[in-house]
């Protein structure tokens, strides 16, 4: 097979969204430097543009008694108990009797309304909207870091910005570890210093703001734009991608997203049959927010069509590429060589291992990285099967609860 060949299938792999926003982010580095304004340096130097005080946290949760406790602990330290503010939606176990015990806000509903349905209660009962400036969208199984508000609300400055996307991180894990959870933590290490690092910190710059996803685990919006989301769009199988699609489509501000800031740390699945839940969730959620949107005239819209175009090639190429390999090796027609599908696929691939490794300092991830090209592999299966599904089943959005591990950071 010719150079340029290998180089293609690189680039289907890899898409080119990857190296032109990595750039984007570079030159975004590069002015923060020179005006020494990253979120760090002004929660130094700076107040926040926004009181702790006028935050209110918003935690939607079900069947989360082994998490619930120290996720309103972690807030705690940032806010005050009356601020925060827990749905327990169709809970049978002790998720209410926790967060009262912690002195917080707590609204049951019943029946099960889901997320994005427990969100919309919460967010009309307890009127915030009209009562605080920003509300942090929090998970039940999330920890929040120390500087999360003092560097988080940093970006809220820019008036022109209405949402906060948190910069995602696993929880670290204690204690021993089989290899089949090392993996797929590490996994889910190297995707979130990847998108975060090389793709949304370019998105989220002034000139761009084309962020397509602000995640629901722990993010930011000005309260005052809530009442102009559709928070609870029926049929949806995740809110997240929908409340930042409807932030663009609704044209309400910009999405700002910065690694030094509002770091919140997620419980990532340990074993590959919640992983695989999990990923079906997110990738279904994501289709079906597409088909609810369609795509429009605009920046945004045309970032996404790219991404969706690279997301559809890459999985494509990943499915194809054993197959062809094989009918390759059993037949006279040469399509591809096991050395085109290494330089082509598992180098690239290795290449963001490094990355992630070194930005991350975990060379434990260079090891564990001689296997991820199965999961991408896993993943695009999954991607494929869920744009099926998004156009051919309903979903009512009700929760599947997560299988939770006691965990102590």
């Amino acid at each position: 097979m010719e150079p340029w060949t290998i180089l293609v299938i690189g680039l289907l792999v890899l898409g080119i969204s990857t190296p032109f926003w990595s750039f984007a982010g570079l030159l975004r580095v590069v002015g923060e430097w020179q005006n020494r304004s990253s979120p760090r340096q002004l929660s130094r130097t700076q107040e926040s543009p926004i009181d702790p005080g006028e935050v209110a946290v918003l935690i939607a949760a079900h069947n989360e008694e082994l998490v619930i406790a120290e996720t309103i602990a972690s807030a705690l330290t940032l806010v005050p108990p009356e601020n925060i503010h827990v749905i327990s939606d169709g809970s049978t176990d002790s998720t209410a009797a926790k967060a009262m015990a912690a002195g917080v806000k707590c609204l049951e509903l019943s029946p099960n309304r889901g997320k994005a349905g427990a969100l919309k209660a919460g967010i009309e009962h307890f009127e915030l909207a009209d009562r605080f400036e920003v509300v942090l969208l929090l998970d039940a199984d999330t920890r929040l870091a120390p500087d999360y508000l003092h560097t988080g609300l940093q970006l809220f400055k820019d008036p022109e910005v209405v949402a906060v996307a948190g910069r995602a991180k696993s929880l670290p894990e204690r204690g021993r570890q089989g290899l089949a959870a090392r993996i797929l933590l590490g996994y889910r290490e190297r995707l979130y210093a990847a998108v975060q690092l090389l793709i949304k910190y370019g998105q989220a710059s002034r000139p761009a703001n084309v962020v397509n996803i602000v995640p629901g685990f722990a993010s930011m919006y000005r309260a005052r734009i809530l009442p102009s989301l559709d928070v609870e769009a029926r049929g949806l199988l995740i809110e997240d991608f929908n409340m930042t699609f409807e932030v663009h489509a609704k044209r309400l501000g910009r999405i700002e997203f910065h690694p030094q800031a509002a770091v919140a740390y997620t419980q990532d699945p340990d074993n590959l049959a919640e992983y695989t839940r999990q990923v079906r969730r997110w990738t279904l959620g994501f289709w079906q927010t597409v088909r609810r949107h369609g795509l429009h005239v605009g920046r945004f819209w045309a970032m996404l069509a790219l991404h969706i175009t690279e997301l559809v090639c890459a999985s494509l190429v990943l499915l194809l590429c054993l197959p062809v390999l094989l009918i390759s090796e059993m037949t006279e027609f040469v399509l591809l060589r096991p050395v085109d599908l290494l330089i082509g696929v598992v180098l690239p691939d290795y290449l963001l291992t490094v990355f992630a490794a070194c930005s991350l300092r975990r060379p434990s991830l260079l090891l564990v990285g001689l296997v991820f090209p199965l999961l991408r592999l896993l993943d695009a299966g999954i991607c494929m099967v869920t744009l099926v599904q998004a156009w051919t089943r309903k979903t009512s959005g009700v929760w599947v609860s997560p299988t939770r591990r006691l965990q102590h950071t």
